[in-house]
C-alpha cells in the first residue's frame, strides 16, 4: 500500500451525530460533490454498511468503485478498503473520531493507488485536494 495523508477538522457536534451522517451513504450524493451514486450492497449484522458501491465525478476523475467497511463497536472510528474500481489500484481509509465537550475532531486517512503511475508528490496533494473537501463537506452537513 502507498503512504497516507491525513487531515483534521473539528465539527459542533457530538460524535454520534457526525458517525450518523458519516454512515448514511444513501444520502451521501445530497451533500458531497463529487458523488453521484451511493448504493449500501451489503450490511453488517450491526446494521452498519459493510460494502458499497459509488459513483463518483470529481472532474478530471471519473469513477465507480466498491469498498469494503469496518466500524468499531464503540462508535469512535471507521475504516475501509478497497474492493474493485475501473481508476484504482487500491483505496484504504479512515475517520477517527474524538469527542470533547460537545465538540468532535475528525481525522480523516486515506491512501490511494491508482491504475496509472502517478508521482508520489501529485498522489499526496490530490489524496489533500479530496479530503479537504470531505471533511468541510462533512462539517457542513452535520452543523446544518
Amino acid at each position: 500500500m502507498t503512504e497516507k495523508s491525513q487531515q483534521s477538522i473539528t465539527i459542533a457536534a457530538p460524535a454520534e451525530a457526525v458517525m450518523a451522517v458519516i454512515a448514511d451513504f444513501p444520502s451521501y450524493p445530497q451533500w458531497a460533490s463529487s458523488v453521484k451514486k451511493a448504493e449500501v450492497l451489503k450490511e453488517s449484522d450491526d446494521g452498519y454498511a459493510s460494502q458499497v458501491r459509488f459513483v463518483i465525478d470529481a472532474g478530471v476523475v471519473r469513477d465507480e468503485y466498491t469498498l469494503a467497511y469496518d466500524w468499531a463497536e464503540d462508535g469512535s472510528w471507521v475504516s475501509w478498503t478497497l474492493i474493485d474500481s475501473r481508476v484504482m489500484k487500491s483505496q484504504e481509509g479512515s475517520y477517527d473520531l474524538a469527542e470533547s465537550g460537545g465538540e468532535t475532531q475528525v481525522t480523516y486517512t486515506l491512501g490511494v493507488e491508482t491504475s496509472t503511475p502517478m508521482l508520489g508528490l501529485l498522489r499526496r496533494r490530490g489524496e489533500r485536494m479530496i479530503m479537504d473537501i470531505a471533511l468541510k463537506e462533512l462539517k457542513k452537513r452535520v452543523e446544518s
